[in-house]
Formats: structure tokens, C-alpha cells, sequence
């Protein structure tokens, strides 16, 4: 167990505006000692535990930072709780899990954020979730306040903004795109960010996990934006289907060993798609037996998993990584939903289409 009480008799002693001088003198100790304590170089005499927690009107286990571990250690049950149930699609579960955590922590901004995901997931209409129009104008406001309340409060900058950016999103999801606007333009833009800065801080043992992990972030928003480019309905097809391709070249270029994650599955999909809606049979039903075996090799990965790659170094991949608003397997969602998408109408009725939907069911 690792003990905060260094920072905590710093924080208290300043509480009471006095110097470490003092607080040596108070306690019969040197005030060498007092600078150790406070530098986490060493910890006070067990003796002197209850003259300090004395003085300082604080239990014991509160001067050790007994307490704040205690609430790390539960709240990380919650969190993992919450993570669980999203990664199955339990967005009721999810909720139940963050509204219980808050209630213990009222204060805790990692539940807040969490509570605030699960009522903006729970209005998700891709998904199963019953009631989820309803639960979007019923949860509106709850999603607005912890939003501004996190803006405002929160010292976590990881979690304000992402906080931030979800309030955004959710006032443009609401209609409210102006305002939306409004809090995306507060967000600082990407050339300033963090990790477009800190190379430069950086010691040499540093440097190497620092690059592998931008290298798959930026991976993953370049490839997000290549696949929005492709569905954003701007270009034609036959266009669409070209810069599908390059999303998938650049999965491969990036990895060396293959995984099957979700975005695999929904860009053969997509390329299924477009193909039903420019009327190749063919070309439409191959990339539909695709996604059936990518989705059922989806659903079958494994609880844990190590990448490996010269690019990316070690990605551990865990099941639970995965978020969804859907409690179904990928490959029901693909044989419920998107074989009834109108762009196979064309093919609906053809021999190859039926045989690849009799052989789903």
C-alpha cells in the first residue's frame, strides 16, 4: 500500500499557514525531518502518528491517506463494474453502477464522468436499448448539469475535457448545435495539444513508448476520419468504395499482426453496402460473407490479448475494451439489422442473397 502521508501533512500544514519550521518545533523534530516527510523521502516515527493527527484535529487513518486509498481502491471497483456491464451492452447496469458510486462519492469526478456516458449512451438509438428517444429528452438536463459541473470543478484536465467534448456532442445530438459549437471551439486545437508538445521533455527511455503510443492514437483518428470521409455521402460510390480500401490498407500497413477488431466488421459492411446499392450481386454478397465471419470472429476473441508490432510495440487488448448500446453479438446485429438495410433490396430476391441469409439464420 502505498501511503500519501507525506503530501498530506504538506497540505494540512499549509491548511494552518504555518512553516515546517514551526511544525518541527510543535513536535520536537527537526525541521530536516519535516522537509523528508513532505518529500515522500521518509515517514514520520510511528510515536509521533498520534501527536500529528492530533494537532492537525485528523484520524490517523486520514493522516496516512488510509482513506484516500480506501475510496481509490472502490471506486476502481465501480469503474470496472461499469466497464463490464458497457462492454455487454447493459447500459441499465451501467447507470446503476455510476448513480451507487456517486451516491457513496458524490464528489468523485471519475464517477460523475462515467454517470454522464451512461445516460448519453442510454439515448443511443443504434442500439437494443428500449426506450432510448425517451431516455435522451428524459436524461437531458441530468447530462447537461454533470457536463458543467465537470467543466467547472473538475481538476482531472483528462476528464474535463472529455467531459467537454460529450457535452458538445450532446447538445448538437439535441439539436443545440450552436451551443455545441460553442463548447468544441473552447477545446484547444490539436497542433498545441500535449502530445504534439512533450517530445522535447522527454529521457531517452522515454521516447520509444512515447512514439509507438502516438503513433496508434493518430492511427486511429486518421483511420476514424478516412471512414467518415467514405459514409459522409459527399462523394459517389464508386469513390466511397476506393477510400473504404485505403481505411483497410492503412489497418494493415499500421500492424503487422492481425487482430479482428469492430472496425474491420463495419467497413466490410459498409463495403457490402455500397456495393448492394450500385446493384453488384456478386461483389455484395462476397463482402457480406466477410462480415459473417468477421463478426463471429468477433464475438469469439478472446477475454485478453497481446499485439504485437514495430510500429505500435505491445497493445494489450481486453474484451472489456469494447463499448456497445447493444447486448447482442455482433453477428445477431448483423443478421437483425443491417441484412435489412435497403441497399440489398435490389438483391433481396436473388438465389445467392437468399442462400447467405438462410445460412445466418
Amino acid at each position: 500500500m502505498k501511503l500519501s502521508i507525506g503530501n498530506n501533512i504538506k497540505s494540512l500544514r499549509k491548511a494552518k499557514n504555518i512553516t515546517q519550521e514551526q511544525l518541527a518545533e510543535l513536535v520536537n523534530v527537526s525541521c530536516q525531518s519535516v522537509s523528508r516527510w513532505e518529500s515522500n523521502a521518509c515517514y514520520p516515527d510511528m510515536e509521533l502518528l498520534p501527536t500529528l493527527a492530533e494537532f492537525f484535529d485528523v484520524t490517523i487513518d486520514q493522516l496516512l491517506g488510509v482513506e484516500k486509498i480506501k475510496e481509490q481502491n472502490m471506486v476502481e471497483n465501480y469503474a470496472n463494474r461499469f466497464q463490464t456491464a458497457l462492454s455487454h451492452g447493459k447500459i441499465e447496469d451501467c447507470i446503476a453502477a455510476a448513480r451507487e458510486g456517486v451516491a457513496e462519492f458524490p464528489n468523485n469526478y471519475t464517477l460523475l464522468n462515467q454517470l454522464m456516458y451512461a445516460l448519453f449512451i442510454s439515448g443511443d438509438e443504434t442500439g437494443n436499448i428500449e426506450n432510448a428517444e425517451e431516455n435522451a429528452r428524459q436524461y437531458d438536463d441530468e447530462i447537461t448539469r454533470l457536463g458543467e459541473r465537470i467543466m467547472k470543478y473538475c481538476p482531472d484536465q483528462a476528464i474535463r475535457l472529455e467531459a467537454t467534448a460529450r457535452l458538445a456532442f450532446h447538445h448538437c445530438e439535441q439539436g443545440r448545435k450552436s451551443m455545441g459549437r460553442k463548447i468544441y471551439e473552447q477545446l484547444p486545437p490539436m497542433t498545441l495539444c500535449r502530445e504534439n508538445q512533450m517530445w522535447w521533455s522527454l529521457e531517452e527511455n522515454e521516447k520509444l513508448p512515447f512514439l509507438q503510443k502516438q503513433i496508434k492514437e493518430c492511427s486511429d483518428i486518421l483511420y476514424n476520419y478516412i471512414w467518415l470521409l467514405a459514409n459522409s455521402g459527399k462523394l459517389s460510390h464508386t469513390d466511397s468504395l476506393f477510400i473504404l480500401n485505403k481505411a483497410e490498407n492503412l489497418r494493415n500497413l499500421i500492424t503487422e499482426q492481425k487482430f479482428i477488431a469492430y472496425c474491420d466488421v463495419r467497413l466490410h459492411y459498409d463495403k457490402a453496402r455500397l456495393y448492394g446499392q450500385m446493384g453488384y450481386m456478386v461483389q455484395t454478397c462476397e463482402e457480406l460473407a466477410v462480415v459473417d465471419k468477421l463478426a463471429e470472429a468477433f464475438d469469439n476473441r478472446p477475454d485478453s490479448q497481446t499485439i504485437h508490432s514495430l510500429l505500435l510495440g505491445e497493445i494489450p487488448i481486453r474484451r472489456t475494451d469494447f463499448e456497445t448500446a447493444d447486448t447482442r453479438s455482433i453477428k445477431a446485429i448483423f443478421r437483425e439489422d443491417w441484412l435489412m438495410d435497403p441497399a440489398f433490396d435490389k438483391i433481396r430476391n436473388t438465389k445467392k442473397f437468399n442462400t447467405l441469409e438462410h445460412f445466418l439464420k
